[in-house]
């Protein structure tokens, strides 16, 4: 692990008592994509939602470090350490479930929560799920967010994302918007997609859940998750790609049932 990983500092929320469940979000997100479900979550565990390196308010990955899929996993095994936290619970959303999958492929974690997590396309799926966030990012970015206010745009804006935009707080909309056109980390972490491929076998317990309509990584991908995993594949009924805004109750259940 590089020493200029061990001594970042990244931002993150603690909440709750009790066993330790980190939160990881997903490309162009924040921790405070989380929201939705901290409060249930903490009325369990100690939960820690972490801004990855490069997004939210986190610092950039040092200049000699890649961002990559791994490298990310590699700031978050190296966050954990920091902290004093052994062994976590971990449970991650699309970039971040596969964080999660990464970590229980090296056994640092005690249980692993994968919702929506990326690796598992094929080569179409990939363009395709490239093509929109770059769509989306540029679109973050040139969108005045006063527009925002209109329901007719936050709608278009979400709907990639969420089943239920209408579901969405307008100021956490807002937020995310800034938080996708901002990342310094999102170009290059999404150009490292191409040569992405699921993590090795888990050596620790994990759970995979799927939004039911997800329409940035179709829910058919959940079927590669379940050979490669071995198990089946919960699916998150009502749900999109970020579920936890879609039906935060269920989304707190399934991680909870398994960290």
């Amino acid at each position: 692990m590089s020493d200029s990983l061990a001594a970042m500092e990244l931002a993150f929320e603690r909440r709750g008592s009790g066993a330790p469940l980190i939160l990881v979000h997903g490309i162009g997100h924040h921790w405070q994509g989380w929201l939705p479900v901290l409060d249930r979550l903490a009325a369990a565990r100690t939960v820690i939602a972490v801004d990855l390196p490069g997004f939210g308010v986190s610092p950039e990955l040092p200049p000699d470090i890649p961002y990559t899929a791994e490298s990310l996993a590699d700031a978050v095994e190296s966050f954990c350490a920091r902290l004093g936290i052994r062994e976590p619970a971990v449970a991650g959303n699309s970039l971040g479930g596969y964080v999660a999958l990464e970590l229980a492929s090296r056994g640092v974690v005690r249980s692993a929560v994968a919702l929506s997590p990326i690796s598992f396309w094929s080569r179409a799926e990939l363009l395709y799920c490239q093509a929109l966030l770059r769509a989306m990012r540029a679109s973050a970015r040139s969108l005045p967010l006063e527009r925002l206010d209109n329901r007719y745009v936050r709608t278009v804006a979400a709907g990639l994302l969420v089943a239920h935009p209408s579901r969405l707080d307008p100021a956490a909309l807002t937020a995310a918007t800034q938080a996708l056109g901002s990342a310094p980390g999102f170009d290059e972490t999404l150009e490292s997609f191409a040569g992405l491929m699921p993590p090795a076998p888990p050596k620790t317990p994990i759970t995979v859940a799927w939004g039911e309509h997800d329409r940035l990584l179709p829910r058919r991908q959940a079927v590669r998750a379940a050979r490669w995993s071995g198990q089946r594949v919960k699916l998150l009924k009502g749900c999109g790609h970020v579920p936890m805004s879609d039906d935060p109750e269920l989304v707190a259940r399934v991680i909870l049932e398994a960290a």
